[in-house]
């Protein structure tokens, strides 16, 4: 753990202000749920909560699934990070933060299908230089909020996505958002 040398004091209602330094660099904002830890040392432990973290090996097996029978890069996300990646060149997303492009995809809740010739694409990650030839992303969404994305993503710009690919990424996503719910 690493100290930040920043001290706060707990007010009469009980609460503490996380400073604004660090819910910018951590991105927590208003509304971010955070998981609470104790341990015997009497560290209190703030973490961001992920609901998809609970499913990270169904969330993996969902992408492995997509991407064996797409051929394609399938990522499944929350929003924070990459939870999941399968198919060929995969490895340089999974597990690394999302960039801001898709945070706002999934804000909007609104699904995005853009092919090689068409603007506006979204890089998957902060790191990511190349932005897909074509990508579908679609929103998870569990009791109204939205929680993540599915995204499948072309490796060639032969790979042209249409409505098959858009039905079967929001097929995989409401699948994924039901699953939390239970």
């Amino acid at each position: 753990m690493k100290a930040t040398g920043i001290v706060r004091r707990i007010d009469d209602l009980g609460r503490v202000v996380i400073p604004k330094e660090i819910r910018r660099t951590l991105r927590i904002k208003e509304g971010t749920p955070l998981e609470i830890f104790t341990d015997r040392e009497g560290e209190v432990i703030l973490k961001k909560y992920s609901p998809i973290g609970e499913l990270s090996i169904f969330a993996k097996e969902y992408a492995e699934a997509l991407a064996q029978t797409t051929g394609l890069v399938a990522c499944i996300t929350d929003h924070d990070q990459v939870v999941a990646a399968a198919g060929q060149g995969s490895k340089e997303y999974s597990g690394k933060g999302i960039s801001r492009g898709m945070e706002e995809v999934i804000s909007a809740r609104e699904g995005k299908c853009l092919n090689a010739n068409e603007r506006g694409k979204i890089p998957v990650t902060e790191e990511q230089r190349e932005v897909s030839f074509a990508q579908v992303i679609q929103p998870i969404i569990c009791a109204g909020d939205a929680i993540g994305a599915v995204i499948l993503m072309g490796k060639s710009e032969k790979d042209v996505f249409g409505i098959p690919e858009k039905m079967l990424v929001q097929t995989a996503a409401g699948f994924l958002g039901r699953q939390m719910e239970q």
